[in-house]
């Protein structure tokens, strides 16, 4: 008989821990300063610490509320090396029973020497990045890691009933790609059957460790963005799960998590399965048929970090009792999006804070609707009135609402969305740069390196003054020029050394944002960002790059690109505000951009990129939700660029994303050159780009820099070939996947003189 299931959960929580301990540890372990069983002893103290500290937030030492969704790297490739989806390539780090090590599984992730990691994307629509399964008709899948289940047991011998998390099977292979040995039109979900008993297998581990229940996370159910037809999906779900639902041996939760079931909601309900776990920030509360299913009211929402309308959110659930026989309430998303502690940050104004609510304050809430279900609404009243209250002083605080700048934003009219014909501007740049065949040049920033955070930390401290900061900046910039000399590239960059983070560094300059001190999000692997917040009206009160793109151009005799991060992805990776239309904000973050873009050329700068890595990302699961997104998310672009002459050159660049969907988009932002991520992917886009007709410069990239390898001049001189089998010489740039703000100076220096090494042998191909 499945045990009761709790009246409130949340659906994950931060893996990285409050200062980013797991990051220093697995990084350590990477360096070789520690090995692997002191990496396994520091994950194993955080996640005590972690089922201590949700137990003294208000969740239950033994009733399976705490999820045990730890990971070390990715829940992806968590699922993949449990189920023994290990690629051809990595077979020798496979054991006889199919398992990987820790150094085994950070290789498939990273790389190594001519291996190349797994491909990596974004998760639906959220900034984490997820590996990305190859599967093929020779996978041969079976329970291979046991790790899962090592925890589970952990958390049994401290005292707790936790409930695993793992990826669901029809997620899984539809985040999947075919391998390189799959015959062309695979489709990694035609091995759903063979997965299956995979699955059952683990769940009867799971049980035998002490778990009651399990969260199978089917995202996908909610995306009708994967390519496949939306029949195949909800018949692999009603396959997967009238498969483990027989005979289960401990109750099933079915997470679903970014959006509305919509049509798989049936097919969950008719499955022998336990519990659904629907998202009401993004989703409705389902009407119509009843079920004797828990549903799991997704009322909080895990993806931001506002306070919210804790009434309305319990209204949702008194809704959500008219359907089903048993309602518990949770979080909308795992909480992995949002930042720990709210606690953690005392230099935010006591006014903002009090309408903010990070993972900790989340689970909070989450215990206090969880009481409320089981009191009655009188029980919570005063909590409810609390964060009302909040909310109505949100509203009329100053900063808010800036008259000027709606204003502004309200008289625009169709000439600031458009600028003037291609053909005439490419006349224009080509005398005005006079650049060669395949240009070479980075998307941005150049490593951030031990000695720039010390100088910006003791600047902060105020050991060192303002001037001693500033010239130290100088003379990075200096030798950053001086490099990109040496090695040949055509358009320099200043390197960014004066910025901690492409975000953080523009919500620091401009009015209606706040940054955080210790608000870290994962993003992949060990890497963590602190998403600004944006609170209000967005406007620049000042110039914020034009110093250090006019002292940069003073260096070099070369074009020098100034740049800048895009509206969109200023706020896909921040906490936006959610008071109005995500469109509306948009476009007064545009027109910040227009001010320096124009301040920009007024200085002499003839190259200027503005950043959309995250222009694929925001778009919504939902297709019917699509075309307004799109929309505006490319006018907001067109607004922040199109105030330029024709003789200016506006790049824009993108990133480790599915971009066949949104490829009319991209040709939309009317860019002079796109630069786009292509090389883990070995150019996949490139096809694409050639059936849709794409007529301006693209730069499809040639060197993955979110790896530790090194390509070699023959890898480059492939990759170059490849797009140059699709793309005309003359629109081609050459140049890395991203910025190289996370590499280290050896591997930049090896891999660009690489990258010019093949451009050479390119353009004398050529006849250039």
């Amino acid at each position: 008989m499945t045990a009761p299931f709790p009246t409130g959960t949340i659906l994950g929580y931060p893996r990285i821990g409050r200062r980013r301990e797991l990051k220093r540890a697995v990084e350590a372990f990477w360096a070789g300063r520690i090995d692997a069983d002191e990496l396994e002893r520091t994950a194993a103290e955080l996640r005590g610490i972690t089922r201590e500290r949700l137990v003294g937030l208000g969740l239950g030492r033994g009733d399976s509320s705490i999820p045990e969704s730890f990971s070390y790297y990715d829940q992806v490739l968590d699922a993949a090396v449990a189920v023994g989806a290990v690629p051809t390539r990595f077979a020798d780090l496979v054991d006889a029973d199919g398992a990987v090590d820790l150094a085994g599984y950070f290789t498939i992730a990273r790389g190594e020497g001519e291996r190349a990691p797994l491909e990596m994307t974004k998760w639906f629509d959220s900034n984490y990045h997820y590996l990305v399964p190859e599967i093929g008709p020779e996978t041969r899948f079976r329970l291979a890691g046991d790790r899962l289940v090592r925890e589970v047991a952990e958390a049994k011998a401290a005292g707790f009933v936790t409930r695993p998390v793992i990826v669901g099977p029809v997620t899984f292979l539809l985040l999947s790609k075919a391998s390189d040995e799959a015959p062309e039109g695979f489709a990694p979900l035609s091995r759903l059957e063979d997965l299956l008993p995979v699955y059952r297998e683990l769940l009867a581990e799971l049980a035998a460790a002490g778990a009651e229940w399990v969260q199978l996370d089917e995202p996908a159910l909610v995306s009708e963005s994967l390519g496949t037809p939306r029949g195949e999906v909800l018949a692999a779900a009603q396959t997967a799960y009238e498969s483990l639902g027989q005979g289960r041996p401990l109750g099933i939760l079915v997470a679903a998590p970014y959006g509305s079931l919509d049509d798989a909601l049936p097919v969950l309900q008719a499955a022998p399965i336990d519990a659904i776990a629907l998202d009401l920030v993004k989703g409705e509360v389902p009407s119509g048929a009843t079920t004797d299913k828990v549903l799991v009211g997704g009322a909080i929402d895990g993806h931001n970090i506002w306070r919210g309308d804790l009434a309305a959110a319990f209204g949702k659930l008194e809704k959500l009792r008219e359907v089903a026989g048993t309602v518990a309430v949770g979080t909308s998303t795992n909480l992995f999006h949002t930042p720990h502690d709210v606690a953690d940050e005392p230099e935010l104004p006591a006014q903002l804070v009090s309408w903010l609510a990070f993972a900790d304050q989340k689970v909070g809430q989450v215990a206090t609707l969880a009481r409320g279900l089981a009191e009655g609404r009188a029980a919570i009243q005063a909590e409810l009135d609390a964060a009302s209250a909040a909310l109505e002083d949100r509203r009329t605080a100053p900063g808010v609402r800036d008259g000027a700048v709606r204003g502004r934003v309200a008289e625009l009219d169709d000439a600031a969305f458009a600028r003037g014909d291609y053909a005439h501007r490419r006349a224009q740049q080509d005398v005005a740069l006079r650049l060669p065949p395949l240009p070479t040049t980075t998307i941005g920033s150049f490593p951030q390196t031990g000695d720039i955070r010390r100088e910006r930390a003791r600047q902060a401290k105020g050991e060192i003054t303002r001037d001693e900061y500033e010239g130290f900046l100088q003379q990075e910039i200096a030798d950053v020029v001086a490099l990109q000399e040496r090695i040949g590239l055509d358009v320099i960059v200043h390197g960014e050394p004066e910025r901690n983070d492409m975000v953080q560094y523009f919500a620091e300059n401009l009015d209606g944002f706040a940054v955080t001190q210790n608000g870290w999000v994962q993003s992949y692997g060990s890497r963590a960002t602190r998403p600004s917040i944006l609170w209000g009206d967005v406007s620049r009160p000042a110039p914020i790059t034009v110093r250090w793109s006019t002292y940069t151009q003073g260096l070099t005799e070369k074009p020098v690109k100034g740049m800048l991060t895009g509206p969109v992805t200023i706020l896909a990776w921040s906490f936006v505000r959610d008071d109005q239309p995500l469109a509306d904000t948009a476009y007064q973050v545009a027109l910040a951009l227009r001010d320096e873009i124009g301040d920009l050329e007024s200085a002499g700068i003839g190259v200027i990129q503005v950043d959309e890595p995250a222009l694929r990302e925001l778009l919504p699961l939902k297709k019917r939700d699509q075309g307004a997104y799109l929309d505006w998310s490319v006018r907001s672009f067109r607004l922040a660029t199109s105030g330029v002459e024709d003789r200016t050159q506006i790049h824009t660049h993108l990133c480790y994303s599915e971009f066949g969907v949104v490829l009319d988009a991209i040709d939309a932002l009317d860019a002079d050159v796109t630069s786009i991520e292509a090389a883990r992917s070995r150019m996949e886009v490139v096809p694409e780009l050639e059936k849709s007709g794409f007529g301006r410069g693209i730069g499809p990239g040639v060197y993955d820099i979110h790896s530790p390898r090194v390509p070699s001049v023959e890898e480059v001189r492939d990759l170059i070939g490849i797009a140059l089998s699709s793309i005309p010489e003359r629109q081609l740039w050459i140049n890395p996947d991203c910025g190289l703000k996370t590499r280290g100076y050896q591997e930049t220096v090896a891999s660009l003189e690489n990258i010019l090494a093949a451009t050479r042998e390119a353009r004398a191909a050529l006849g250039a």
